[in-house]
């Protein structure tokens, strides 16, 4: 029964890890979607002689990137929050999966225990049998 719960922990960690890698990959996705937005605000321009209203255009353009960059951020923020939880129960899963590993390393000294034990029986009867045979 312990094997089994110390499996099913040991696989409940690994998911864990794989989903906290996922997140990971969500954030840095992110990350770089946020980078291209500021390069692409940096780098809007218009033309040396163009209308007036070009400039007007270019502003709303710029405002409209910081927008998508802000809620970039917030998503981040969201799933830096989730990642942050799947890590704390990564941490209360190895704490159980270490848990039920001592119980098995500890039953299998016990289990060890009581084979030497009848070993050592064993050979006592053995050697009791040779000094009555004798």
């Amino acid at each position: 029964m312990i094997d089994q719960l110390y499996n099913l922990k040991k696989l409940q960690s690994d998911q864990k890890f794989m989903e906290r890698a996922q997140l990971q990959s969500k954030i840095n996705q992110l990350d770089a979607e946020i980078m291209l937005t500021h390069n692409q605000i940096n780098s809007a321009c218009v033309q040396k002689f163009g209308a007036i209203s070009d400039f007007a255009v270019l502003e709303m353009h710029k405002n409209t990137m910081k927008e998508h960059v802000k809620k970039l951020e917030a998503e981040k923020f969201g799933v830096a929050t989730k990642m942050q939880k799947v890590i704390e129960e990564i941490v209360e899963l190895q704490k159980e999966t270490e848990q039920y590993e001592y119980m098995l390393d500890e039953i299998k000294q016990e289990k060890q225990l009581k084979i030497l034990k009848a070993e050592m029986e064993a050979s006592e009867e053995y050697v009791q049998s040779k000094y009555i045979n004798r």
